[in-house]
This record gives structure tokens, sequence and C-alpha cells, in this order.
């Protein structure tokens, strides 16, 4: 499974077009949140065992805009 780590570092967010801020609350996240895009990684399916929250389309929209700006797709 590919995967885009979050953080809860504020230092995260002061990182650029790579990182999206995922507000508290909204995600199903209970703090502010940073999505990580320039640090993708892999991961097994056995490790993801529960759901902890869910984007909203505008906030998976920001995502995919930083994770091509990560990969440098466009």
């Amino acid at each position: 499974m590919i995967v885009v780590p979050i953080s809860t570092s504020a230092s995260q967010g002061k990182r650029g077009p790579t990182v999206v801020e995922l507000p508290g609350g909204s995600t199903g996240l209970p703090k502010a949140s940073f999505a990580v895009c320039h640090q993708v990684t892999t991961l097994d399916r056995a490790k993801l065992t529960r759901k902890i929250g869910t984007l909203t389309p505008e906030l998976l929209g920001e995502v995919d805009g930083a994770l091509k700006a990560a990969l440098d797709l466009d």
C-alpha cells in the first residue's frame, strides 16, 4: 500500500507546497496535522488496522496537488 505520512509537528507545516495542513476535527483527526507528501512510502496492508479519518474532496485535491509537486508530475 502506498501512503502519505501524517505528522502533528507544526514545523512540518512550514516545509512548502508538498505539505498539506489537515485541520483537527474536520478529518476525524483529533488535532491539526500535516500530510507530508514528499515522504511517500509503502506499508504492508496488515499494518493498517483501523481507519482514523477521511479527507474532504477539497483536502484530497490539495493532497493530489502536493503529490504532483513532490513527484514533479504536471
